[in-house]
C-alpha cells in the first residue's frame, strides 16, 4: 500500500509510539484517582505530555493544556464556551465542519457569525475582515491551514487585526500542530485547539485546548476530576476545569512519546521533508492534460496537501480507481470542507486530495503521479 491520507491521520507512526502505547497498557492506571503506583505513573505520563506540548506551543506553563479526544472536542468546547446570545464571531469560507457545525448551533442561540470569502484558489480575502467588524464581535475563529488546498492562513494578519480591535483569536491547528512553528504568545492566539493523531504523529482519540491566561472557558463538560470533589460546580483551574471524566491515559502516553519523536528530529526539518515530497508529486501532475489542482501553489506557505480532479470523473470514482488498481490510499469527497467547495466550484465532484507523510518515498510520490497520468489518458 501507498499511504497519502496523512491529512486525515498520519500512517505509519513512529516505532515509539505504539512501544509507549503498549507499555501503558501493563503500567498506567487511573491518573488524580489515587497514591499508589498505577496512577501516579499516569499522572506523571499526561503531566509530562502537557509540559512537551507547553514547550512545542511555547505557553506559558503545562496548566494551560487540557486534553479532549480530538480537536472538534476542542472546537466545540471553545465555540460553545466562549460565546453568548448577541455575541458577533468572525470565520472563513475556509474552515472544516468542525468549526463550522459548531457555529450553525450557536447561530440558533442568537450568536451571529460572518463567514469571511476566499477567491478561486482558496485564498481567503483578508481586505473583508474591516468590513466584517462590529462592534458587539467577540472574537475570530479561524482555520491554520486548509485540510483541501493546503494554503495556510496569514495568521500574522489576523492577529493584528484580533489585536487592534481588542478580539479573541480562535485557531483551529487540526492541520499545523506539530507540521509549523506555532507559539501562542508571539502569534497572540488566545485559544489553540490541535489533535494529537496527524502532526503530532500520535494516536487517534487524543487532541487538546490551549487557553490563554484570563480566557474564561465555560466547560462542555462536567462530572469526575479526582479533586473537589464535594463541591456542585466543576473546578475553576485549569486544566481540570475542561477535563471531565477519565482521560486517554494509554493514547496520552503514545503522545508523549511522538512529541519525544518531534523533538528528536525537528518538526523543521519534517516539514522541509514533507514538502519536498508534496513539490514532487504537483510537479509531476500539474501539466496532466485533463488534471485541475486547487490551491495556491506560488506561495511557499503551504502545507504537504494537493488536491485535485481528473476531468469530470466523480472523485470518489478516482480513489477507487486509485486503490483499487494501484494500492495508493487517498481521500475524496467534501473532506468535511463544504464552503470551500462551493468557492471553487467543486461541491458536486468533490476533489481528490494527496496527502503527505515524511515517511512516504520519492518511489511512492512517483508511482502516484504515474496512476495519475494513467487515469488521465484512459478517461
Amino acid at each position: 500500500m501507498i499511504y497519502l491520507d496523512n491529512a486525515a491521520t498520519t500512517f505509519p507512526k513512529p516505532p515509539e509510539v505504539e512501544q509507549a502505547v503498549t507499555e501503558a497498557f501493563h503500567t498506567l492506571g487511573n491518573a488524580g484517582r489515587g497514591a499508589h503506583a498505577a496512577t501516579l505513573d499516569a499522572s506523571r505520563i499526561i503531566y509530562g505530555t502537557r509540559e512537551r506540548l507547553a514547550e512545542l506551543f511555547h505557553a506559558e506553563d503545562a496548566s494551560r493544556i487540557a486534553f479532549t479526544c480530538n480537536v472538534t472536542e476542542a472546537l466545540n468546547i471553545a465555540i460553545q464556551g466562549l460565546f453568548e446570545p448577541g455575541d458577533h464571531v468572525i470565520t472563513s469560507v475556509c474552515e472544516h465542519n468542525s468549526v463550522l457545525r459548531p457555529l450553525y448551533l450557536m447561530e440558533q442561540r442568537g450568536v451571529k457569525v460572518t463567514y469571511l470569502p476566499a477567491d478561486f484558489k482558496g485564498r481567503i480575502l483578508y481586505d473583508e475582515l474591516e468590513h466584517a467588524y462590529q462592534s458587539d464581535t467577540k472574537a475570530v475563529v479561524i482555520t491554520h491551514a486548509s485540510n483541501l488546498t493546503g494554503n495556510v492562513t496569514d495568521l500574522e494578519h489576523i492577529a493584528a487585526f484580533t489585536e487592534k480591535h481588542h478580539l479573541l483569536l480562535i485557531v483551529d491547528a487540526a492541520q499545523t500542530a506539530g507540521v509549523l512553528p506555532i507559539d501562542v504568545q508571539k502569534q497572540n492566539i488566545d485559544v489553540l485547539c490541535f489533535t494529537g493523531h496527524k502532526g503530532l504523529l500520535g494516536p487517534q482519540g487524543t487532541g487538546g485546548i490551549y487557553v490563554r491566561k484570563g480566557v474564561d472557558i465555560r466547560p462542555l463538560l462536567a462530572g469526575g476530576t479526582g479533586v473537589k470533589s464535594y463541591s456542585k460546580a466543576q473546578p475553576e483551574e485549569m486544566p481540570t476545569a475542561l477535563e471531565a471524566g477519565t482521560l486517554n491515559g494509554h493514547g496520552i502516553a503514545g503522545l508523549y512519546a511522538a512529541l519525544g519523536y518531534l523533538q528528536k528530529m525537528g518538526i523543521g526539518m519534517i516539514y522541509k521533508r514533507e514538502m519536498a515530497l508534496a513539490d514532487r508529486f504537483y510537479n509531476g501532475v500539474k501539466d496532466i492534460s485533463g488534471v485541475n489542482i486547487y490551491g495556491d501553489f506560488t506561495t511557499e506557505n503551504r502545507v504537504a496537501v494537493v488536491s485535485l480532479n481528473i476531468r469530470d470523473l466523480d472523485s470518489g470514482s478516482v480513489s477507487d480507481w486509485l486503490w483499487e488498481d494501484y494500492e495508493i490510499a487517498v481521500r475524496a469527497g467534501a473532506h468535511c470542507a463544504p464552503m470551500m467547495h462551493e468557492t471553487l466550484g467543486t461541491k458536486e465532484q468533490g476533489a481528490v486530495r494527496f496527502s503527505f507523510s515524511h515517511f512516504n518515498t520519492d518511489e511512492e510520490v512517483d508511482a502516484a503521479v504515474r496512476a495519475v497520468r494513467e487515469i488521465a489518458e484512459e478517461a
